[in-house]
């Protein structure tokens, strides 16, 4: 078996990891596209790094999974800020909602006031 060296390891991981994200049946959550895209930058920057001593596949290999971890981690951080984003929304429409409940309520109030 022939050994991948530079692009073509770089381009070999990042088809696996393409062919593997279309192969889902749910949309990724942030969460798996940061992994997703750290492993393929990993995979890529590892054999870059690993073809400068002649060992791509395995720079590649080492460098996959740790930029999938990085990126899971970065993921994880940008689902927790639009869950709270989501939740200040939710709370910001419910507080409008009330709002406008007190609005017509005063205004039945000054309707009722004038009639008297």
């Amino acid at each position: 078996m022939k050994m991948l060296f530079g692009r073509e390891a770089s381009l070999f991981v990042l088809g696996l990891l393409i062919l593997g994200a279309s192969a889902c049946s749910t949309p990724l959550t942030t969460r798996e596209k940061g992994g997703l895209v750290g492993a393929g930058v990993g995979a890529g920057t590892g054999a870059i790094i690993g073809s400068t001593v002649g060992q791509a596949a395995a720079g590649a290999a080492i460098g996959g999974p740790i930029g999938l971890i990085g990126g899971a981690l970065i993921g994880d951080q940008l689902m927790s800020q639009e869950q709270k984003q989501i939740e200040q929304r939710r709370q910001i429409e419910q507080s409008q909602a009330e709002l406008e409940r007190q609005r017509k309520e005063a205004e039945r109030l000054r309707r009722e006031a004038k009639e008297y």
